[in-house]
């Protein structure tokens, strides 16, 4: 079984139900309620589906109910694996080509109404739902907040690491997983909230209802005065030959495969995309007891936090800038994935081509706004508020204040004379800032008592170093007046190793000198310790560069930040440069002696539904110069089970290639449903019996 054993942050039930269940006919176990799709790659299951158009397989790829490249045949029915529960003795069939039609012929008679009334719905559990929700609640407002996960927290339970901002502003240096865990309980606590987990919002109507579909088998609706979207965002997908794979998956549905379901997914992996979520993939794959073979990004420079990706070198993962992938391909999953350098006009140079024997290829090239039903909502006329994601895509440290205007803004348009403070705009324009400048490292001069070595250099939205100094030792430098300074020593450290232990990037070191020769350092470490006192560790700089074996003095571990600090002896002219212990080695990351690849881009799929590719697009574009996204239903893109929300994001460079300027052309309609609902639970016919 492919499942997490052990892990250095996440703790593992011991309680969870084991259940059996049938793929093919043949006898498997898993978890109860845990995802079908989850449970197959436990297995380690990776094909779910054989498409009609070239007998294509297809698996997992975002893990959020957003695609249809999960749909297995599940007790008979067409079904999206990832967000189906696994339930004792399931028949579940790959899904070759067309599903057929159910035998069943029953007439649906016994027809049972279930109606909601509250002042707002509020669209998505997530960071910014929630914190909406409880500003909205605090003011008596009857809330319907409604998530389609078993658990609030949307991206929150996704995130292991600690966060960065302020403490009192967003919980920094907590992880996400913990406060998703604090706003749930704080919002469960208002007795005029209801949630609904395990439901979606299929569609809104211009009556002011909506209408949900909860635990895949009921239908509700929800007569609403006021309407809060927080619904997140759905992650892009990238064109290149090989993309529809199994083993190509979005980066969040790989952290919900391995943070939220405990699957140990993959072995070998290489991330496309050098933002937070993938430098902060490559970190958790790491924590999981998976190899990160790089990061490929087609720019010049990182694009996520420095400290980001600083640490991910220290620990042994290269970073390809100016690279793009040529490819991924193998029989019936990834096996290999290749990429290259891009010249200035980002076209690849094929003679630079590396090709890496992976199992995984994670795709984390930015996010696109859920933000549907708030333009719908705009066009009925509806009062309503977007939020979080759905309205920016940025840290979930500011989707939380945004969520706390919006609760506010929405008061407002319901006719509440309230007013929001300045300063909640003014934070969370703050938390959500692009990297600043970055500043040259201080010369430290190490004595017989610790200092921290800070190698905080480049101004983002973090202080908690400073919160938590019982001496004020650490203070910002004052040059922008907020939090985005850098944090620089003064004096007087007593060695503590509160800022060590606080610090999201793991930027801090503590040093002092031992003797003429000899440094101890304290480093901040995330990993179950795979040596002992006594032991020598290869630690890296701050830049991944090897300084030396250094010797481990001592091991502790922090209960409540769920970190070791490892105590070293180093040479003294590498006390203030080691940052780092290096955790898997240089020959993880090699190449293969030689490229292997195919690379025809025009075969890149950009339908995943239909198997419809750019060759067939820009074709069919220029033909018939369409101007209009309702036309290409003609060769039925966006006909598909995820009703173009995965293509659409990649549309606009395809109407480029065909000489179109997206300007010019007229967005698809969209009509509820959104999601696949069955005739049964339209009028909730197995509640009526």
């Amino acid at each position: 079984m492919k499942r997490i054993r052990q892990h250095p942050v996440l703790e593992i039930p011991e309680n969870r139900k084991e259940i059996h269940f049938f793929f093919k006919g043949k006898e498997f176990w898993g978890i109860e309620g845990e995802p079908v799709s989850s449970a197959l790659i436990a297995n380690g299951i990776q094909v779910f589906n054989i498409h009609r158009r070239g007998d294509t397989p297809q698996g997992l790829f975002c893990a959020n109910g957003q695609c249809s490249h999960c749909t297995l045949i599940i007790n008979g029915l067409p079904q999206k694996s990832c967000i189906t529960p696994l339930q004792e003795n399931m028949e579940i069939f790959p899904l070759i080509h067309l599903p057929e039609i159910p035998q069943d012929d029953t007439p649906l008679e016994n027809y049972h109404k279930i109606t909601e009334t509250c002042d707002v719905l509020v669209i998505g559990g997530g960071p910014a739902g929630l914190t909406a929700g409880i500003e909205l609640a605090k003011l008596g407002y009857s809330i319907i907040l409604v998530d389609d996960k078993t658990r609030l927290g949307g991206k929150l339970l996704l995130q292991t690491h600690k966060f960065f901002g302020s403490i009192e502003d967003c919980y920094a240096g907590t992880r996400g997983i913990d406060i998703a865990k604090k706003l749930e309980k704080e919002i469960r606590q208002y007795p005029n909230v209801k949630v609904y987990t395990d439901t979606a919002v299929v569609g809104i109507f211009k009556d002011r209802k909506a209408g949900l579909f909860s635990a895949n088998r009921r239908y509700i609706i929800v007569d609403f005065q006021g309407m809060v979207v927080s619904a997140g965002a759905r992650e892009k997908s990238l064109i290149f030959p090989g993309n529809n794979l199994p083993g190509v998956y979005g980066a969040g549905a790989f952290q919900t495969l391995v943070n939220r379901d405990l699957i140990h997914s993959s072995h070998r992996i290489l991330i496309i995309g050098s933002g937070n979520v993938g430098l902060i993939a490559a970190y958790h794959a790491l924590q999981a007891g998976m190899q990160v073979v790089g990061i490929c990004d087609i720019l010049d420079s990182v694009s996520g936090y420095k400290v980001h990706a600083d640490k991910i070198r220290r620990m042994g993962v290269p970073i390809y800038l100016k690279h793009t992938i040529l490819s991924a391909e193998g029989h019936k999953t990834v096996e290999k994935v290749t990429i290259a350098r891009v010249n200035q006009q980002y076209q690849p140079i094929l003679d630079t081509a590396k090709t890496f024997k992976v199992d995984t290829l994670l795709i984390a090239v930015g996010l696109t706004p859920v933000d549907e039903f708030h333009d719908m909502a705009l066009d009925f006329g509806f009062n309503v508020v977007k939020t979080g994601d759905a309205a920016e895509i940025a840290e979930a440290s500011s989707a939380m204040f945004g969520g706390r205007i919006a609760g506010l803004k929405m008061a407002q348009r319901l006719g509440r004379e309230i007013e929001i403070d300045p300063a909640w705009s003014q934070k969370a324009d703050i938390l959500k800032s692009k990297p600043g400048k970055t500043y040259p490292p201080v010369s430290v001069e190490l004595s017989k008592s610790f200092q921290p070595i800070i190698r905080c250099d480049e101004e983002i939205p973090c202080n908690p170093c400073t919160s938590v100094c019982p001496v004020n030792a650490i203070q910002l430098e004052n040059k922008l007046g907020n939090i985005m300074d850098i944090p620089r020593y003064l004096a007087d450290c007593t060695g503590c190793g509160l800022c060590v232990l606080i610090c999201p990037g793991l930027a801090i070191t503590l040093a002092r000198k031992i003797d003429d020769r000899h440094a101890e350092v304290i480093l901040p470490y995330e990993f179950i310790p795979d040596f002992s006192v006594g032991d020598k560790i290869p630690v890296t700089d701050q830049t991944g560069q090897f300084l030396e074996d250094a010797e481990v003095l001592k091991i502790r571990f922090n209960k409540k930040h769920k970190t070791h600090l490892i105590h070293l002896r180093s040479a003294l002219e590498n006390g203030t440069r080691i940052c780092g212990i290096r955790v898997q080695q240089p020959a993880v990351t090699k190449p293969l002696p030689r490229p292997s690849y195919h690379y025809i881009p025009e075969n890149g799929i950009v339908c995943h539904c239909e198997m419809v590719t750019v060759r067939e697009l820009v074709d069919f574009i220029k033909e018939h110069n369409i101007h209009d996204i309702n036309q290409l239903k003609q060769i039925r893109v966006g006909m598909g089970a995820c009703g173009g929300k995965t293509c659409s994001a990649l549309l606009p460079a395809v109407f480029r290639m065909a000489g179109v300027d997206w300007n010019d052309v007229t967005a698809g309609t969209k009509r509820p449903l959104n999601v696949e609902v069955p005739m049964f639970a339209l009028i909730n016919e197995e509640i009526s019996e």
